[in-house]
């Protein structure tokens, strides 16, 4: 039996699958699993969650729609000046990132489980640390990973379920990660779905 701050948030959690969101995840949920498919459409889906690194989601997505193919074509330079122009916080240095990712491209299509995979991520591409590779794998189907930004911690803090660390170790990270695993099990979710759902609850939206 589950008890106390836990019984609560699976209680909130059970109450919002219930609801019309519950069906807008489900949705969401497919639409990575289907564009998971689309090998020419994962290196841009690694740019977008290289660019969401310290930036909004909702800023990302804006870029990635006006950037597209151009993550695989423009020059460095370029690509800088369009990330610039755009409003990007960051536009030289994620520039640099993603010109140098593009030799993963080909090897994006061969990636193995979940966390073996997102372990390949960070070693080999600049700019992506487990939150970012999570994140990247979650949006193209993978649902053995969790996302943990800043929103999901705030929510498991507001319930009493962890302390905030200062800093976000791997150690940390993979902690968390379990934890989110218990509660997923509890709720009969994946990994992939609690987080659209934490998510929804901690800001009212559903992104990506």
């Amino acid at each position: 039996m589950v008890s106390g701050k836990r019984a609560e948030l699976l209680e909130q959690i059970e109450k919002t699958r219930k609801s019309s969101t519950g069906r807008k995840i489900d949705r969401r949920m497919k639409e990575f699993k289907s564009l998971g498919k689309k090998k020419d459409k994962l290196f841009n889906e690694l740019c977008f969650c290289i660019l969401t690194a310290n930036y909004s989601a909702e800023g990302g997505i804006r870029i990635q729609k006006e950037i597209g193919e151009g993550f695989s074509t423009l020059p460095e330079k370029q690509l800088a000046n369009k990330l610039k122009k755009l409003g990007y916080r960051f536009p030289n240095k994620r520039a640099e990132y993603i010109v140098e990712s593009r030799k993963c491209i080909n090897s994006l299509k061969n990636l193995k489980k979940g966390p073996e995979a997102r372990e390949w991520l960070v070693k080999n591409v600049k700019g992506l640390g487990y939150k970012e590779a999570s994140h990247f794998l979650r949006n193209i189907g993978y649902t053995d990973v969790a996302i943990i930004d800043f929103h999901i911690v705030d929510l498991l803090a507001d319930y009493k379920l962890i302390k905030k660390p200062k800093t976000m170790t791997k150690k940390n990270y993979l902690k968390i990660e379990k934890l989110l695993r218990k509660i997923a099990a509890n709720v009969n979710l994946n990994l992939g779905e609690l987080d659209l759902y934490l998510w929804y609850m901690e800001t009212g939206k559903i992104l990506k």
